[in-house]
Parts: C-alpha cells; sequence; structure tokens
C-alpha cells in the first residue's frame, strides 16, 4: 500500500471517528443540576449555516444559585471552542441544548457581560425548560387586552439572549419609519431577515416539514406571508409534538397562540456588541402557545388563528398587485403591523404615483359583527403620515374595545395614486340673505380654488322649512370631522357611554364622510345622548330618571343639531370652518 493511499485510509478513519464523536445525543435521559460541576465538558448543538445542527465546545464554571430568582439558577459555561470565544453568546443561538456526558444539561440563554475577554454564557436548567413544557399543551386564545408587549433589556451584567426580531419583505424606508413603533412594544426588529414564504400559501405544512431536531433553528413569527416580522432562536427540546426553544421568554406574554415556523441561517454576522444570526423564516410548522421565563413551548402542526390582510395597490397605469399577509392577534401588534403592509404598499413600490395624495378604502370583517368600511383621502406626503397615524390610533381602539375580546377576521386594503392633490383653499361662502322667511329659498354659494388650479364655484338652494321660524340658527361650512364635534359627537368616545361592540361599530361608521366638506344648517341646543345618539330638548323629569339609573351612559351636554346638511366638494380636502348667521321670520 503506497503512503499517499495509508494517509487517505488513515483520514477517513479519522473523518469517521469525528463523526461519531460528534454524533448528536438522543434526547433521551437528564442531567440533574445537582450532579453539575466546575471543569465538566460539554456540547452544545446549534446551526451555523443552513439548517444541520453543529456541535461547539463548552466548559462548566459552575452554577448560580437563585440567579433568576428563588429556585431559578443559571449555569455558565466558558465557550472553549474558538469558532465561538472569538463572537461570544449568538442571537438567535438561544435555546441551543447543552449536553454533557450525552445527557441534556440545559438551554443556552443568557449573555454574560459584553466586552469580556473570555467568552461565557448564560444556561437555562433542564428541570425549567421541563416545567414550560408542561403548560404548552394549553393552547390559548389571543391575549386579551391591557397585556403589553415588553422588552426584557436590562443593565444585568447577564441578559437573556432575545431574538432579534428581523422583518422581510419591507424596503428599508419603511422599517425606519415603524423602528420607533416596534421599539416602543419592546421589539428590537431589524431588516436583516428574510422568507421563504407567500402570502397565498396557506397549505398545511406535510409531515415531513414539521420535523425538526434539537439545536434547530426555530423562529417565533408574529407575521406571516409576503411580509414576515419574526424572531429565531434555537429548539433546546422535542418530545413527540411538544417542542421547547429560546430558554428564556421571547417577549414575556404568557399563554400565547403564535406561529412556529421552520428557519434557514444564512450565516453568523459576529460583533462586539452583540453577534447574531442572519436568517430566511420558513412555512408555519405549529404553534407556540407559552412564552414564559424560562422557555417558549409549542405544538408541532396546524398553525394558530391570524388575522389576514391584503393590500391591493391599483395604479394609474398596469395592473393591480396585491400584498397578502397575516398577523397574529395582539393588541398592540396588530395595528402596527397592518399599517407597515399598507406603508410598504405605498413607499415599497416603483409606482411613484402618490405624490399628489392617495384614495384609501379598508374593510375590517368582524366575526360575527357586520363589516366596518371606510373610505379616506390623503394629500401628498404629509398626508400619509397623518393618515398612517390615524389608521393606527383607529384599528387600536376598535381592538381594546372594554365591550368584546375580538379580532378581525379579515383586513382589506384598496390603495388608489390621486391625479391631482385633493387640497383646495375655500375663497367663498356667502349666503343670499342673513333672515328669510319660511318656504323661502336662500341660496348658499360656496368658492374654491384647487391645488395650483382654477377656481370653481357651487351654489346650493336651501329651502327654509317652516319649523325653522322663529329660531336663531347659523349655516356653517365644515370638514365632516370639525362638524362632527361642533354637533357635540367627540372624537374619542367614552367607553362608558355604550353597551355593547355593535353600538360601539355603529358609533364608529355613523362618522361624517373625511374627504370635502358639509354645508349645515344648525341651531344651538341642549343635547342629551343615549350611546352617543343625541335627541334635543328632553324634559328635565325624563333626563334626571335616566341618569340617575345609569349616569355613564346617559349624558348631556350643549351643542349644535343639525336640522339639514349636504356633502359637497368630494374627494378635496380643506380645514377651513366658517360660520354665517341665519335668522327665520314668521
Amino acid at each position: 500500500m503506497s503512503a499517499r493511499t495509508r494517509l487517505k485510509s488513515l483520514f477517513a478513519s479519522a473523518l469517521v471517528a469525528c463523526q461519531i464523536l460528534h454524533a448528536q445525543p438522543v434526547d433521551t435521559t437528564v442531567l440533574p443540576l445537582a450532579e453539575l460541576k466546575a471543569g465538566q465538558r460539554g456540547e452544545v448543538w446549534t446551526v451555523f449555516r443552513g439548517t444541520t445542527p453543529e456541535p461547539f465546545a463548552v466548559e462548566v464554571t459552575g452554577v448560580l444559585q437563585n440567579a433568576l430568582g428563588p429556585g431559578k439558577s443559571l449555569i455558565v459555561c466558558e465557550l472553549t471552542d474558538p469558532r465561538v470565544q472569538n463572537m461570544g453568546a449568538v442571537a438567535g443561538m438561544s435555546g441551543s441544548p447543552l449536553y454533557i456526558e450525552g445527557r441534556l444539561a440545559g438551554a443556552l440563554s443568557y449573555q454574560i457581560q459584553r466586552f469580556e475577554t473570555v467568552r461565557h454564557a448564560g444556561f437555562t436548567p433542564v428541570a425549567d425548560l421541563e416545567e414550560v413544557k408542561t403548560r404548552a399543551g394549553r393552547v390559548a386564545s389571543a391575549q386579551t387586552p391591557g397585556e403589553m408587549l415588553t422588552s426584557a433589556a436590562s443593565d444585568s451584567p447577564y441578559r437573556a439572549m432575545q431574538p432579534v426580531f428581523t422583518l422581510g419583505g419591507l424596503s428599508p424606508a419603511v422599517v425606519d419609519l415603524f423602528a420607533p413603533r416596534f421599539a416602543a412594544l419592546g421589539l428590537s426588529a431589524i431588516a436583516l431577515g428574510g422568507s421563504t414564504q407567500s402570502g397565498s400559501d396557506d397549505r398545511p405544512p406535510a409531515a415531513g416539514e414539521t420535523e425538526l431536531r434539537p439545536g434547530a433553528a426555530v423562529s417565533v413569527a408574529l407575521a406571516t406571508g409576503d411580509i414576515t416580522l419574526a424572531g429565531t432562536g434555537t429548539v433546546s427540546r422535542i418530545q413527540g409534538r411538544q417542542v421547547t426553544a429560546f430558554g428564556h421568554p421571547m417577549l414575556s406574554l404568557g399563554d400565547v397562540a403564535l406561529p412556529m415556523c421552520a428557519a434557514e441561517i444564512l450565516t453568523i454576522l459576529p460583533s462586539q456588541m452583540q453577534s447574531l444570526k442572519m436568517a430566511n423564516t420558513g412555512r408555519v410548522i405549529g404553534t407556540i402557545t407559552q412564552d414564559r421565563l424560562s422557555a417558549v413551548s409549542g405544538i408541532l402542526g396546524a398553525g394558530p388563528e391570524m388575522t389576514k390582510v391584503e393590500v391591493t395597490v391599483r395604479p394609474t397605469r398596469g395592473a393591480p398587485r396585491t400584498l397578502k399577509f397575516s398577523v397574529a392577534r395582539q393588541q398592540q401588534l396588530t395595528p402596527t403591523m397592518v399599517a407597515a403592509g399598507v406603508s410598504q404598499a405605498i413607499l415599497g413600490s416603483n409606482d411613484g404615483g402618490f405624490a399628489n395624495g392617495f384614495r384609501l378604502k379598508s374593510d375590517v370583517s368582524f366575526p360575527a359583527s357586520a363589516r366596518l368600511a371606510f373610505q379616506t383621502v390623503y394629500a401628498g406626503p404629509q398626508g400619509f403620515a397623518q393618515g398612517l397615524n390615524e389608521f393606527v390610533q383607529g384599528l387600536a381602539a376598535n381592538l381594546l374595545n372594554p365591550y368584546e375580546k375580538t379580532f378581525p377576521n379579515h383586513v382589506e386594503f384598496s390603495i388608489e395614486p390621486l391625479e391631482t392633490n385633493p387640497a383646495v383653499t375655500l375663497d367663498l361662502f356667502q349666503l343670499s340673505r342673513t333672515q328669510a322667511s319660511a318656504g323661502q329659498i336662500v341660496q348658499a354659494t360656496v368658492g374654491w380654488r384647487d391645488w395650483q388650479g382654477a377656481a370653481h364655484r357651487e351654489t346650493v338652494d336651501l329651502a327654509i322649512d317652516p319649523a325653522w321660524a322663529g329660531r336663531q340658527l347659523e349655516v356653517i361650512l365644515a370638514p365632516g370631522r370639525a362638524l362632527d364635534e361642533l354637533t357635540g359627537r367627540p372624537r374619542l368616545i367614552a367607553a362608558a357611554e355604550l353597551r355593547s361592540f355593535e353600538a360601539y361599530l355603529a358609533a364608529m361608521r355613523d362618522d361624517r364622510p373625511t374627504d370635502g366638506v358639509c354645508l349645515a344648517v344648525v341651531q344651538r341646543a341642549v343635547l342629551f345622548s343615549d350611546q352617543t345618539v343625541a335627541t334635543p330638548d328632553v324634559p328635565g323629569s325624563i333626563e334626571r330618571i335616566a341618569r340617575t339609573a345609569d349616569d355613564a351612559r346617559f349624558r348631556r351636554r350643549d351643542g349644535l343639531l343639525p336640522l339639514w346638511e349636504k356633502h359637497l366638494l368630494p374627494g378635496k380636502l380643506t380645514n377651513a370652518i366658517i360660520r354665517r348667521p341665519l335668522t327665520v321670520v314668521e
């Protein structure tokens, strides 16, 4: 046998020996915390690239007793593998299982310091992972009102390796626009993420697609489809269909219903501040049901119920295009992610046709309730920012209503660019007479100029109703929202004024148009309202009885009572409010 052949044989034998040495332990037995000793050597399994886990070496330093609270200890290990010693514990490695003597001891979960010269990391003991796993069989519903997304970041010398939430399907401009909103929700979201999902792919996962093993990458998603928002970590343990991962909380939400997704690691980006894995989020393969101090846990199989969103852009030229994605049902997150999708449709395209403004139609479908539809016109870039804020606030108010725990099944948007800027300037508003008799006609003339365009004029006949005789009236020209407020309808409705979610939706539908102006004949009056529906001049005896029964539901306020009104200048925008007196004589 030649020397070259012998060398090849020795190399092959060494390769087989290494493969046997580094074969991933079968997850059948655990190593109790009491049996851990300083100096023990172990292996941590994680994905460095692709989807196949690989081991790296560590050495046990010791156990920090009660480090995270009574009974919540932390295993501390030195990262002796040269690959990891250079980069430290990596965001995305959280949950990587630690095996010592072939037994599962814990999961990588905490960063120790940040700029230490010898890298260490904290591991959640396997007993704490088991505690979270036992809760996983209970599938949670959407979060209840009042729960907030919170960040676990602190000045502690050891901190949870929270997954970096990566956004896919959003342009950098949209990510920058929404970064403060995500930060306010406790999400450190960056654009260094991708997705292999499709918004139109609603197929359940095939049997092979739900196969995971300890050390594999896994993502917990907050949005899936053409737009994704997901935090990627590592699987710690699998027992049947139950999966435990991360080794620390994701957002500390407790009972949750979030998509569990497959993940592919592109590479690791080393950093002295925080190294992280760059990942593609894959298809939904199950449901995360627990987000606890020691881990996240869930069930392989079908994903949770989510709110489906469709955003269709209808450009001036070319075929319409539609973004399809689904959003996890959480009161603070859902409006923000839906608004991010709308922003992507407007800002993340090559159309360039929204400089003048756009028309936004929305249709929100709630289960067992009639739909809530709106149509709004916005002018230019400033109008977009205003509309974005109004939408987030409005949908958040719907989800945080105190009457019913509900989320939309489906949200549809249609966006159409405007050929001209809709802003107009009112030049003229005059009445043909300020005093009139019953049956006479008073002409109201409105004059306006288009944005950098021509002048226009319209005359409207006001037929004087005999019932108006003897009253001091006003004729008002104002945008719908302004007239809502002038007539005693507050922009924000107090929860105590209504008694059901249906009444809440009805109150929302009762708003006047947001475009154009309303021409109205009004009378100053004392208004008595029942669930925001106002009635003038209610006898004092009835008012006293009603308010004694429910002072919050029934309200008394001064306002203007509309006697007649008409919507003018549809599709135009102005902020002007003009009032003219009108006296009706016998």
